[in-house]
């Protein structure tokens, strides 16, 4: 508590699905002050808007959470701007924070940026051993830039600076909407969406056979402030749960735990995907204790709950 007494904070994309997460247990740790830099009021892909925040905030730390994210469809269609906007806001930001004599940058990276095959568990060393799953490229490359100016400015300038590398997250405030979000909040949204309607089926990408893992929101953000409590170095670090499920028996749990009945209908036509995700989580929990506390059902039967009261409100208001 003491650490976050004495520091003002700039988290970026604060507002967003993970970062107000991160904020609310910044403001739970007694943080000195929390400083959101919106986009209507602050563009980070412009270098001023960057000076203007920093000069604004200046903060001790800055929390890079703030991205163009979403799943595979999403990916496939805006591939240019999803790299565009990552790399020139990452880039751009971690430069003026150390010309700005920030103390701490914390640079948030993607499972997306290992490549397409990669030993199971994912290891850290093996992030350079190939391309990545070429529907999220663009997006995994452009964060991954990250690392290696990370590790630049540690080099030249003796910049703290590090680089968390998450798995797939979901949780209460996740992204809904069904143009751009990923698989979890997609598939609730599916079978939520059926009962209501009373469909008997749901069509659901790919063939299920590839496998993924998750990591439930407020986990993702503890982990995030173990990392800038306790860790300096450019390593890159996974953040994960250290569990693997298949995207068949993901669909048949999260159909079982909304009450869904119907048929599952897999259209072959769309893509995969990376084959397979696993992290290994070994150096996040050597390095700075971090262990993931939700196990998944858990974690979805909070989504569940939470996306079902988000309807159920818009409903009342309507």
């Amino acid at each position: 508590m003491d650490f976050w007494a004495k520091r003002d904070v700039m988290v970026t994309g604060g507002a967003g699905f993970l970062g107000s997460w991160v904020v609310e247990k910044l403001k739970e740790r007694g943080c000195r002050s929390i400083f959101v830099p919106r986009s209507t009021d602050y563009d980070l892909r412009e270098r001023h808007d960057i000076q203007r925040a920093l000069k604004d905030a200046t903060p001790d730390i800055i929390l890079h959470l703030a991205a163009r994210v979403g799943g595979i469809g999403a990916n496939r269609a805006h591939p240019a701007e999803y790299f565009y906007d990552n790399l020139i806001m990452g880039v751009q930001l971690l430069h003026e924070a150390w010309r700005a004599g920030v103390g701490k940058f914390v640079a948030i990276g993607t499972v997306c940026a290992y490549p397409k095959y990669t030993p199971v568990p994912f290891q850290e060393d093996r992030l350079w051993d190939g391309y990545p799953e070429e529907t999220n490229a663009p997006y995994g490359l452009a964060k991954k830039m990250l690392l290696v100016q990370s590790q630049a400015y540690r080099q030249q300038h003796g910049y703290n600076s590090i680089f968390l590398l998450p798995v797939n997250l979901y949780g209460p405030g996740d992204n809904f909407a069904p143009e751009s979000s990923h698989v979890i909040p997609a598939l609730i949204k599916k079978c939520v969406d059926a009962i209501e309607r009373g469909d008997d089926a749901i069509e659901v990408w790919g063939d299920g056979s590839p496998t993924r893992e998750f990591l439930y929101v407020e986990d993702a953000a503890e982990g995030i402030l173990l990392a800038t409590e306790g860790y300096n170095e450019s390593l890159p670090v996974n953040l994960g749960s250290g569990d693997e499920i298949s995207i068949k028996s993901l669909v048949e749990t999260i159909a079982r735990l909304t009450g869904f009945q119907g048929k599952i209908v897999w259209d072959i036509t769309k893509p995969n995907g990376q084959p397979r995700r696993k992290l290994d989580t070994n150096r996040a929990r050597e390095f700075f204790g971090f262990r993931a506390k939700t196990d998944l059902e858990t974690g979805l039967a909070r989504t569940m709950a939470w996306y079902r009261e988000q309807a159920a409100n818009v409903l009342s208001n309507n």
